[in-house]
């Protein structure tokens, strides 16, 4: 089992105070080429496509637009949306944040003829499993010096978070980046020696050291670096504020840039960072929250 602090270390910068209650310093080179990702079109309707929807802090809403002629535009607070569909019907799918409090929230959508209107929504409740461990003081609180390294790569980490770019994704269900068992849930919530963190921001996959890593979608290498707690890391974006993080990789098989397909390694499964042994960590991020990966695997 890991003991390594995601949480700490995302979570907050995923906090959006207005609505819902909100790493790469050193690029590595590319050891293989990327393959280019397949361009724009529209969403298939059928809904296997869509991630499970899930009003829950740490889950994903699907919001109907209803019909227009273009593409609505569609925020919540100052975040842009990710909207897709046909004129029949367009969807807004909303990143929900674990720290959003339960109850209603709302989305504002630009009008085809000016000015806007809301759409709202219920978060309902979730709980999610805590965890009590006693370590080592020297691992809980951090020393001046690795506080400020932290600092800085979170300042850099915000800019990453805030992509948002076109082309939109052509699908939305994801393949698993590598296979195992999963040995530590999305939502966990660690407490240690009495000193609650953040919940668990993604989940994390058992498996040994140098084990390939794949993209699970079609996606753009928008950041790569070695950060305190999350070691090697790699970021992907798949267009539209779909974003995804593999960290503690003991390789980085990409560079800031590339272009990927489904299936194209990244990199292989390790255990750098502040981890006690060798597993995948994988983020999913929508509208700028990190949400439960499971929610996209396919069936």
């Amino acid at each position: 089992m890991s003991t390594d602090h995601h949480a700490f270390t995302l979570d907050a910068l995923s906090r959006r105070a207005a609505l819902f209650g909100g790493l790469g310093l050193l690029a590595l080179p590319a050891l293989q080429p990327a393959v280019a990702a397949a361009p724009s079109s529209p969403l298939n309707a059928s809904a296997d496509v869509w991630p499970d929807a899930a009003q829950v802090p740490g889950g994903v809403a699907r919001l109907s637009l209803g019909p227009a002629a273009t593409r609505p535009v569609a925020q919540a607070g100052d975040v842009p949306l990710l909207v897709l569909g046909d004129a029949i019907e367009w969807t807004a799918l909303v990143g929900i944040p674990l720290s959003a409090a339960p109850g209603e929230a709302s989305i504002s959508v630009q009008q085809e003829g000016g000015g806007q209107r809301q759409i709202s929504y219920t978060i309902a409740p979730k709980h999610y499993s805590e965890q009590r461990l006693k370590v080592a003081p020297g691992t809980v609180d951090l020393s001046p010096q690795d506080n400020a390294r932290y600092e800085g790569e979170r300042a850099h980490l915000a800019q990453v978070m805030a992509t948002f770019s076109e082309p939109l994704p052509q699908l939305l269900r994801m393949r698993v980046p590598v296979p195992g068992r999963r040995s530590s849930s999305f939502g966990l919530r660690r407490v240690f020696n009495g000193q609650s963190r953040n919940p668990h921001s993604g989940m994390d996959i058992a498996a040994g050291t140098g084990t390939p890593v794949a993209a699970p979608l079609p996606g753009r290498v928008i950041d790569t670096g070695d950060y305190f707690f999350n070691g090697n890391t790699v970021w992907l974006d798949h267009g539209g504020g779909l974003l995804s993080m593999y960290c503690h990789l003991s390789a980085i098989d990409v560079a800031p840039g590339d272009l990927l397909k489904t299936g194209a390694r990244l990199g292989a499964v390790g255990a750098t960072g502040r981890v006690t042994g060798p597993h995948l960590h994988w983020s999913v991020m929508l509208s700028r929250a990190m949400v439960d990966p499971a929610l996209f695997l396919t069936a």
